[in-house]
């Protein structure tokens, strides 16, 4: 069962009791989300902790979810745009979730921090050599560009990581003991015959060994400014045309080794 720690129960009602103020809002708000039972009783920030500590007690719901639901309004809003009382309010509730090793993505998902939440249809994807939804994938990552490109950084690597696992498994390789993009791509890379070799061409070698700086580029990129682990309350900054280099060079990577993957199924 996944429920809500205390602690992101405390910021939420918090957070939402300031931009909200009104309970009817509030009521809507949970009540169309899926939060289970009557309207609780009290003030809108006693109304949030209740209803969501209710959510955690009720085996038939993921609270999990609902939370996402319940912050996706709030959360999804450009906060250059609004009131600085929402920039605050959603740096308090991504600090919370970290704390917890949970995050917050883009469209009221709610996840463990580093987890990709399409990872289970990536690998289908993968699997069938459908390019058509693996680009959706990287569009969603282009999509968050703007709003939040720290995620769009760890999602360009965790499209990597998928990649990497489902070729390992699909290939009964043996899975490294450090599951980073690195030592997986590394795998997959040995096994595609997309290591440097002394019977290629000089320009060849010099675009497979510029795959590896650029698996090794998007790794370091997330672990050091990406959302996985927790960005605090001034995380370090990151530019949209810095975001979009780590997630196209991830999209670069990922079509070349569905192709190559392609190729050796072919053979």
């Amino acid at each position: 069962m996944r429920t809500i720690p205390n602690s992101v129960i405390g910021a939420v009602a918090s957070v939402l009791a300031e931009n909200y103020y009104s309970h009817t809002k509030l009521n809507s708000l949970f009540m169309e989300s899926g939060a289970p039972g009557e309207v609780p009783e009290g003030n809108c920030e006693t109304k949030c902790s209740s209803w969501l500590k209710r959510c955690n007690e009720d085996d038939s719901v993921d609270a999990l979810e609902i939370l996402g639901r319940v912050l996706q309004p709030f959360m999804d809003q450009d906060p250059t745009n609004l009131r600085e009382s929402v920039g605050k309010g959603q740096e308090r509730i991504r600090t919370n979730l970290a704390r917890n090793q949970l995050e917050y993505r883009l469209n009221g998902h709610i996840s463990l921090a580093g987890s990709s939440p399409a990872a289970k249809s990536l690998s289908a994807y993968f699997l069938s050599n459908d390019f058509a939804s693996v680009e959706t994938e990287f569009h969603r990552a282009i999509s968050q560009l703007d709003s939040d490109p720290h995620a769009a950084i760890t999602a360009a690597s965790a499209i990597i990581e998928a990649f990497c696992k489902t070729y390992i498994a699909a290939n009964g390789l043996e899975m490294p003991s450090k599951q980073t993009i690195v030592p997986l791509w590394k795998t997959v890379q040995h096994n595609l015959g997309l290591n440097p070799d002394r019977e290629l061409g000089v320009d060849q070698n010099k675009m497979l060994q510029g795959l590896s700086s650029l698996v090794d580029g998007v790794g370091a990129f997330r672990t050091h400014i990406g959302s996985a682990h927790g960005r605090g309350p001034s995380p370090p900054g990151v530019s949209t045309a810095d975001a979009r280099l780590a997630v196209n060079a991830a999209h670069t990577l990922v079509i070349f080794g569905m192709d190559r993957w392609s190729m050796e199924g072919n053979a």
